[in-house]
């Protein structure tokens, strides 16, 4: 079997989407395995490569659609046409016997359509129906062979999984049997010994990951600074991060309120899989850096404010805590007693 997996961006859609290799790899050990991933989030994957102890993934092939989009907007035609020529080459080079697209937005079908180009044996599957809180675009349907019709009220990891289930006819996986697998305890453990990015000690500081793309997620700036003093009480350093300008001004205040509290720098999302394997505790809204910490299997509170429990909490392990719902945010004293029940 050659399978070739289809999932783009960004970082928490492809993060949940890891259990699908570990699916394949239960059912056809010998298969080759690639994976087409925009190429700011190769080393997601990395962690995943083959190696002389495990089968994992046996090829990444980085996708350059949002470079070539700014070379294109910066008129750089020719840049950006080279970059798209190389990557289609890369993507016609393999003769795949399944192409399995589990995001279903046209720039991902469009991919698989490229790696399809000219071979009729080839077949692609894709996601049929729209889900809840979940983008989808229907003419995607156009680019595949098959497609595979889900529930409509289904958890990011379950519609992965039953995706590529369907697609290499196997039983759909059911959560009390079938627990998703994401990293290796060997690649966390790897994580734990390396150099501390920002210079913290161990275990001695809380990821407090309070920025998200949509301000309607965020949590009470009030409630973070309370959470913050409450950390400080009981001799943890919380850590604000911050990805933008309006994020750090967010940071800033909140580090200003809470005596003891840190604004770090900028880092990149490698080296916060290092930052939150080394914390004591990882508490953050519904964005792709709190679910880094959960699906890693690591002491992680999720506060869900404006976005639905069920599409992505953290379900396969004891060591996370969700919050609050769909318009129902986490109170402050919710989220003391998880962090007494974790540390």
């Amino acid at each position: 079997m050659n399978i070739l997996l289809v999932k783009l961006s960004s970082l928490g859609d492809v993060l949940h989407n890891l259990p699908v290799v570990w699916d394949i790899r239960k059912q056809y050990p010998d298969a080759h395995i690639a994976w087409a991933v925009e190429e700011g989030y190769v080393h997601l994957l990395e962690p995943l490569k083959s190696t002389l102890q495990f089968r994992g993934i046996d090829q990444i092939i980085p996708v350059c659609l949002r470079r070539a989009k700014k070379e294109l907007f910066k008129g750089r035609f020719k840049i950006a046409i080279q970059d798209f020529s190389k990557m289609k080459q890369v993507l016609k080079s393999q003769p795949w016997d399944v192409i399995v697209e589990t995001q279903g937005l046209m720039k991902s079908a469009l991919i698989a359509g490229i790696a399809k180009q000219g071979r009729s044996t080839t077949i692609v599957y894709g996601i049929g129906n729209q889900t809840q809180y979940s983008g989808y675009e229907p003419l995607a349907k156009f680019f595949y062979d098959q497609s595979v019709q889900v529930p409509f009220q289904f958890h990011a990891v379950d519609r992965s999984r039953a995706i590529l289930a369907s697609s290499l006819q196997l039983d759909w996986p059911q959560r009390d049997t079938a627990s998703p697998k994401f990293y290796t305890p060997g690649y966390i453990h790897q994580l734990q010994l390396e150099a501390n990015p920002l210079g913290f000690s161990p275990k001695e500081y809380v990821m407090c990951f309070h920025a998200t793309a949509r301000i309607a997620k965020a949590w009470d700036e009030a409630a973070w600074i309370a959470i913050g003093k409450y950390l400080v009480g009981l001799g943890l350093t919380p850590v604000f991060p911050w990805g933008n300008a309006s994020e750090k001004l967010v940071s800033e205040r909140l580090v200003s309120a809470v005596p003891g509290a840190k604004l770090p720098s900028a880092f990149s999302i490698k080296q916060a899989a290092i930052l939150v394997a080394q914390a004591r505790l990882t508490i953050g809204v519904d964005t792709g850096l709190t679910h880094y910490s959960a699906v890693l299997n690591l002491p992680t509170i999720e506060l869900y404010v404006d976005s639905p429990l069920w599409k992505t909490e953290g379900y396969w392990s004891r060591n996370v805590i969700n919050l609050g719902d769909m318009g129902k945010p986490p109170t402050i004293d919710e989220v003391t007693t998880s962090i007494q029940q974790l540390i």
